[in-house]
């Protein structure tokens, strides 16, 4: 078990992204330069993580701790979706469509 810069790594897998990652994902979805906080650039965020959690899991299927951590983010990002279906539903369609999320 290493601890590289920017997640954690069991046997090769990777269990999260890394901030040059995480950085391109804002980059790619923000509004305007240094946006961090609007929910387009937190659902991003949360779909590459879930992506990679999901990638770990089926390759280590009784790492119960990362499940845990994986339904965390999936119900989180649940919770963006949910806010910009009922704020401003052009948006959530425009995110659904480009992050290739069910529903």
């Amino acid at each position: 078990m290493t601890f590289p810069r920017g997640g954690i790594v069991f046997y090769g897998v990777k269990m999260s992204i890394t901030q040059e990652q995480k950085a391109k994902i804002m980059q790619e979805h923000a509004k305007k330069p240094g946006d961090t906080g609007s929910p387009e650039v937190q659902i991003a965020v949360l779909t590459a993580e879930i992506q990679a959690i999901t990638e770990h899991l089926q390759t280590h299927s009784k790492d119960y701790a990362g499940r845990r951590g994986l339904l965390a983010k999936v119900s989180r990002r649940r919770q963006f979706l949910d806010y910009l279906k009922r704020d401003d539903l052009n948006r959530y369609v425009a995110i659904i469509t480009r992050l290739n999320i069910r529903k």
